[in-house]
């Protein structure tokens, strides 16, 4: 863990950023007292998944291409029932 004062962090937070992973999270302290704590966020995926990944494990209900009934339509406009 990176522990920062707000001074040093104001003044060298770009090169403790280089050096912030998972981890390895810094922790802000004013007057050396925590106050926060920066953390790394995952990166996202760099390649596209392929399409059909999970055919074949679920189907879809037939149901599900029906129209809703009035009441559900209703709810999801707010109206109530």
């Amino acid at each position: 863990m990176i522990t920062l004062n707000i001074h040093e962090a104001k003044t060298n937070l770009s090169k403790h950023l280089k050096e912030l992973t998972e981890d390895k999270p810094i922790l802000l302290c004013k007057r050396n007292i925590p106050i926060a704590k920066i953390c790394a966020i995952k990166q996202k995926v760099s390649k596209k998944r392929p399409i059909g990944l999970a055919k074949g494990e679920f189907t879809v209900p037939k149901s599900f291409f029906e129209p809703l009934p009035d009441e559900m339509i209703s709810l999801f406009e707010g109206h109530g029932v």
